[in-house]
């Protein structure tokens, strides 16, 4: 309908919002989600926010819930009647969401997350109130993000090398950080630690972080395996790289300047890799030595004195060179589309969500 705002559901997890949330949602409009969960669990319905212009019964403007299989009704919910509380467990897999509108004047409209009751640690994209315990090592919390929260209102501070100010929306700063898919949510290990003077701002995963001061607390998301082992993070060496060509230049002065493969190295100085002016399907290809496990990719651009860089690529993999698969990512339905740089100076960081378990990168 013409209420619906961002919308992002799938089997497992999902995020809905009205139309301008967290602006004032228009008048006369109707959204009917149909949120399904598979057969045998139960939704669980996080409220993230609830703002619809106080009326009586919720005349105006109303949220309603309900269950078709079992004909349970949740609501109608509106300003002067809020859900009791900020998280619904209902008993069916099934859960029809309507939003409807007459003529109002405020209200910020409402933001709903959903996640199964197979996620038994749950947590929302909105508030930390749902952090919870988690038997792992001391000071690190589980919670579960579900999927579209890439895309809500909210700022996030810091990246993913030094943290998140604490005050940023939670799993925002998660998909910002690598550790989950914006397109299917997942379970999410973090710590809160001490805060710091200056939090960096960074693009990585398709979002922008902001550049923050001082807080007290600052959130550190760790993988898993990070957290038996310190360094599924390293930086993997390049044993070779290769390229589909090179750019020969000739300079205003006559000097010869070689933008070899071997340039791609992210630390080297001056300038690095391109191909040959008008190639097409230009690739880059890094070769790792032996089989690994290939979290995420890191690019720049050439140099400041040299303003080039790449906006947006395809990543491919081999496991003996000669046989290559395009990297899907976690939807795998068509070949992802990496975001790049903006800019030869800023370094960008996307992940491998599933991982990539190979050799040559391309």
């Amino acid at each position: 309908g013409n209420g619906c705002g961002h919308t992002l559901l799938t089997p497992h997890s999902g995020t809905l919002s009205s139309k301008n949330y967290p602006g004032t949602y228009p008048n006369h409009t109707m959204c009917c989600w149909r949120l399904q969960a598979p057969p045998g669990s139960s939704l669980l319905l996080a409220f993230g926010d609830v703002d619809l212009e106080p009326s009586e019964h919720c005349a105006h403007s109303s949220l309603l819930l309900a269950d078709p299989q079992t004909g349970t009704a949740y609501g109608p919910y509106c300003r002067n009647s809020v859900p009791s509380a900020p998280l619904l467990v209902t008993n069916s897999s099934t859960v029809t969401v309507l939003f409807n509108s007459t003529s109002h004047r405020s209200g910020r409209g409402l933001l709903v997350s959903y996640a199964t009751s197979q996620h038994p640690v749950r947590g929302t994209h909105y508030t930390q109130e749902y952090i919870s315990p988690d038997p792992l090592p001391i000071m690190c919390f589980s919670v579960y993000c579900p999927a579209g929260c890439k895309d809500i209102h909210g700022d996030i501070w810091g990246n993913p090398s030094q943290g998140y100010r604490d005050t940023s929306v939670l799993c925002k700063a998660a998909v910002h950080a690598g550790v989950i898919a914006d397109e299917l949510g997942g379970q999410v290990t973090l710590s809160r630690e001490k805060g710091i003077t200056l939090y960096e701002s960074a693009f990585a995963n398709g979002l922008h972080s902001k550049r923050g001061s001082l807080s007290e607390k600052r959130l550190v998301f760790h993988k898993v395996c990070c957290l038996l082992s310190p360094a599924c993070d390293d930086v993997l060496e390049v044993v070779t790289f290769n390229a589909s060509s090179w750019w020969h230049e000739v300079d205003v002065l006559g000097q010869d300047r070689a933008w070899v493969a071997e340039r791609a190295a992210l630390s080297t100085t001056g300038h690095s890799w391109a191909a040959e002016p008008g190639a097409k399907a230009a690739w880059l290809e890094l070769d790792l030595g032996t089989r690994r496990n290939v979290t995420g990719i890191i690019t720049k651009g050439s140099s400041e004195q040299h303003d080039y860089y790449v906006t947006s690529y395809h990543v491919s993999s081999s496991r003996d060179g000669k046989n290559w698969r395009p990297y899907r990512g976690s939807s795998g339905q068509e070949d992802k589309v990496f975001e790049g740089n903006a800019d030869s100076q800023g370094e960008v960081s996307n992940a491998f969500i599933p991982p990539i378990v190979a050799r040559y990168i391309r």
